[in-house]
């Protein structure tokens, strides 16, 4: 696909908003910090390792921001870090590409100077996830089977990362090397990123798929038509459990149920040993009119009480596989995905 979710270009961000697709593809130009964030909470750019690469964007421009007044430099760029690291709390790439951007401020340098760090990272940052992105695709795509019909859940393609996808780019690589896969997408209520990314992504590409709604998945599962289940994460913890797009765990007990392969896709950017189990990922819950409205349309009575967590926590005890660019995990995942964030230099793909 030649589009991109976030490039930069010209000193500014730009956006391929996505809240206007399928029906409008729009790019936004965003010269301020404040307005990146603003996009990251809107959902125009989203996807865990795009809000990161756009994260670090937001804090670059931040700092150049800074560097333009008279005093306080560091000050101002702590209080910016503050409030992009909120915009979107459960994706942990966005904190992780945050304070990879701190650390490269030296007092030693002018805070111009230091802008230029900041900024120079990010691009590094946007780099690392293309690369990512391939070797995890072409990984993942070596382990699927000919002919296999596989579902998938939200957008994890090139919409939702800088390259061409996790999950969503190991489809793609599949279907590259002519195993002849068949895809079923999950339409992902409330804001329908399946219907509106995934399904739009798979029309570019060509690649055979059936759009489904998210409550038909299990009966599909149960008939035999899937023989496997791939969906990104928005955090993954130490000991496996995995923080993705709501209906995400109900995917994953329908799939031990039935013996399917459950596998998550992220880079390993993704993995937060900080966090020791789900229990602890801070869970993200949005606007209501979310799900009381579609396109803006009501669909529910006015005054309805709603519940929106974008975000639900599968157990990693639910899990087959996670597929990070630096190798495939295998339970027990506090060994193994410890072993593959630590790797020094990833095995050529």
């Amino acid at each position: 696909m030649s589009l991109h979710s976030i490039a930069w270009r010209q000193d500014a961000l730009e956006v391929l908003d996505q809240t206007r697709l399928p029906h409008e593809v729009r790019v936004l130009r965003l010269r301020g910090w404040r307005e990146v964030v603003q996009a990251i909470r809107e959902m125009r750019v989203r996807g865990a390792p795009a809000i990161g690469a756009a994260g670090a964007y937001a804090l670059a421009l931040a700092a150049r921001e800074a560097a333009e007044e008279a005093d306080a430099f560091e000050a101002r760029v702590q209080q910016a870090a503050e409030e992009i690291r909120r915009a979107r709390p459960t994706a942990v790439n966005l904190h992780w590409a945050v304070e990879r951007l701190l650390r490269c401020l030296d007092p030693r340098r002018d805070p111009r100077a230091n802008a230029e760090a900041l900024l120079r990272e990010a691009h590094r940052i946007l780099e690392e996830d293309l690369e990512a992105n391939r070797r995890l695709s072409l990984l993942g795509a070596a382990h699927i089977r000919p002919g296999e019909r596989i579902l998938t859940l939200c957008n994890t393609g090139a919409l939702a990362t800088a390259g061409i996808g996790t999950a969503l780019g190991i489809l793609r690589a599949a279907h590259a090397s002519g195993k002849g896969i068949h895809v079923y997408v999950c339409e992902t209520r409330p804001v329908l990123q399946g219907a509106r990314l995934t399904a739009w992504e798979l029309l570019q590409e060509g690649i055979p798929f059936h759009l489904l709604p998210d409550a038909a998945a299990g009966w599909l599962i149960a008939r035999g038509m899937v023989d496997r289940v791939i969906v990104g994460a928005d955090r993954i913890a130490a000991n496996g459990d995995v923080a993705n797009k709501i209906g995400t765990y109900t995917l994953a007990v329908l799939s031990r149920h039935h013996g399917v392969p459950f596998w998550v896709a992220a880079p390993r950017t993704t993995v937060d040993l900080a966090t020791p189990s789900g229990a602890a990922i801070p869970i993200e819950s949005r606007d209501p009119r979310e799900v009381t409205h579609v396109g803006g349309i009501p669909v529910a009575p006015e005054g309805t009480p709603v519940l929106n967590d974008a975000f639900d926590v599968t157990p990693a005890k639910l899990i087959t596989a996670i597929v990070t660019d630096a190798g495939i995990a295998l339970p027990p995942y506090e060994e193994s995905l410890r072993r593959l964030v630590q790797t020094p230099k990833p095995l050529e793909v």
